[in-house]
């Protein structure tokens, strides 16, 4: 991978070339902190449910821009995982609620840890000036792309991960 050079103008698709390459570059860390007993698709829906506990598989698929027989083969292998569980609504017997185990979120939590320790060895070689402004860079971007997901969901009355 080629690491793209920043030429210091404040242009958003200079700026969003270079936060491409950080992406990736991000991907490719991740990886080297992955034990990886999930998929990218099984680690969306784990997410999803972290922050959505108790959705319905109509949400939840909605969330993974999949169908919900789809969802439910995913949603079945992490529960053969034991990383998820479903239980009946206490409202409607005929729905089902999608839940994160125990498991699934240490799962997570050790996973983030990992991933953080990766960061963690490319940070420390950073100037701390540099760290600074990229901690302040991020926090907006952050603030921005919460508010677009928020508006986007508000609008469509669809739900995005």
């Amino acid at each position: 991978m080629t690491v793209t050079a920043f030429h210091r103008r404040p242009e958003p698709v200079e700026i969003a070339r270079v936060t491409s390459t950080a992406a990736e570059l991000l991907d490719v860390l991740w990886g080297r902190a992955s034990t990886a007993p999930a998929s990218a698709s099984q680690l969306r829906l784990l997410h999803i449910l972290e922050h959505q506990d108790g959705i319905n598989l109509r949400t939840l698929a909605a969330s993974l821009a999949s169908t919900p027989p789809a969802t439910s083969r995913l949603f079945d292998r992490l529960q053969a995982a034991g990383f998820v569980e479903r239980e009946n609504s206490p409202d409607d017997r005929r729905e089902v609620r999608l839940r994160l185990s125990g498991r699934g979120r240490a799962y997570l939590a050790d996973l983030r840890a990992r991933r953080e320790a990766e960061l963690q060895a490319v940070l420390d070689l950073m100037p701390a000036a540099k760290r600074g402004a990229l901690a302040e860079g991020l926090e907006s971007f952050c603030a921005m792309a919460a508010s677009r997901i928020h508006d986007d969901t508000q609008g469509s009355g669809r739900k995005t991960a």
